[in-house]
């Protein structure tokens, strides 16, 4: 029951964490051990973990499977930093964040894996879960706007087209799961 308890206090402790200040990356390119399930599971599968981060860069466009196939087709021809480093702009572009410590391009040519951690933290520290997907995420936003919690969703757009705010699209929302219930 106490592990209960403490599990739901960190998920609080989590929830009512501030939001990184505007235009600066929350975490450092080398502080990849801050996450260490995502960097071990980054080290052994890039594509996924990029995949995940296209998906959610482009909004739902692109969906994480082809993303990650690209991916790793042009990394099988020592060219995925190249598509990776196009994501890193797109990304900092969303996010206003500084080009740092280099060109997007090169930071994914010399440090691959620690820059895909330092996106998908990014993504994470912004209020934004990449293994859920775009279509998740944007149901788990309509549902934080819902219970009054600030949330800008005017700036995200899924598949081309607003899905909150706009009347475009209803955003399903997912049930509340009371704590203790169990599947």
């Amino acid at each position: 029951m106490s592990s209960n308890n403490s599990t739901l206090n960190f998920e609080v402790a989590q929830s009512k964490k501030q939001p990184p200040p505007q235009g600066q990356w929350s975490t450092g390119l080398l502080d990849c051990l801050e996450d260490r399930s995502n960097c071990l599971f980054t080290c052994f599968c890039p594509c996924i973990t990029f995949g995940q981060i296209a998906e959610i860069v482009d909004r739902g466009t692109t969906s994480c499977v082809v993303a990650g196939m690209i991916y790793h087709v042009l990394g099988s021809v020592f060219c995925g930093w190249r598509y990776a480093g196009s994501y890193r702009t797109k990304l900092r572009g969303l996010f206003s964040l500084p080009q740092e410590p280099c060109h997007d391009f090169l930071v994914h040519s010399f440090c691959c894996v620690c820059s895909i951690c330092q996106e998908y933290r990014e993504l994470k520290n912004q209020g934004i879960d990449p293994s859920i997907g775009a279509i998740n995420t944007m149901n788990y936003l309509s549902m934080i706007m819902s219970n009054g919690l600030p949330f800008d969703a005017d700036k995200l757009v899924l598949g081309g087209k607003r899905t909150l705010r706009s009347g475009t699209g209803k955003g399903v929302v997912p049930p509340i799961i009371k704590p203790g219930m169990a599947r």
